[in-house]
């Protein structure tokens, strides 16, 4: 199989930070976590690429760091997907989370990269979406400092199509960071 190249994926985190940072810096807004922690939210991400990416850095990883992730993974999976039941949205911290660092940062997925500030987001046939933002930025409407996330999820959709072409992928995903560590 070929070996994946992850450069246009890092390029595009790459700009997803700057632009955020940027953003946040006008709204002189700084993520220092909270009681609603985003590392706390069900998140499933959608892309192979950013799986393999993510899978990628875990791989980086020294054994004992591995093997601490993953006992937290099985833990999370349990709790929020448990047998014959339905998935439970509880406010469990993503298993890369150590001591309030995240462990894969440099890996980790577009959501947990562009989350926290007001956004806009537009899809062919439907309205604008415009969110806004975590709890913890306490951010006002009429301030509202336009971030379009638009163009990010267009080219990780070009991203992602080039990637399942060389890879011969087809299925989908919908995947935790827990449920895509424990998956080899």
């Amino acid at each position: 199989m070929k070996k994946p190249s992850f450069n246009s994926l890092a390029a595009l985190y790459n700009d997803m930070d700057k632009t955020w940072n940027k953003i946040a810096a006008e709204y002189h807004f700084e993520c220092n976590g909270c009681k609603d922690n985003c590392c706390q939210s069900l998140f499933f991400h959608h892309t192979h690429i950013e799986r393999a990416y993510l899978r990628h850095g875990f791989n980086q990883l020294s054994h004992k760091k591995k093997k601490n992730i993953l006992g937290r993974a099985k833990n999370y999976c349990k709790k929020t997907f448990p047998q014959n039941s339905e998935i439970k949205s509880l406010k469990i911290m993503c298993p890369a989370n150590e001591d309030g660092q995240c462990l894969l940062y440099p890996y980790r997925p577009m959501i947990c990269r562009l989350h926290g500030l007001p956004h806009e987001l537009s899809r062919p046939g439907f309205k604008t979406v415009i969110s806004a933002g975590c709890s913890a930025g306490m951010f006002d409407a009429k301030s509202y400092i336009k971030f379009d996330r638009t163009p990010f999820y267009q080219q990780m959709a070009q991203i992602e199509i080039v990637f399942r072409r060389n890879l011969n992928k087809t299925d989908k995903i919908k995947e935790t960071v827990a449920q895509i560590l424990l998956t080899q």
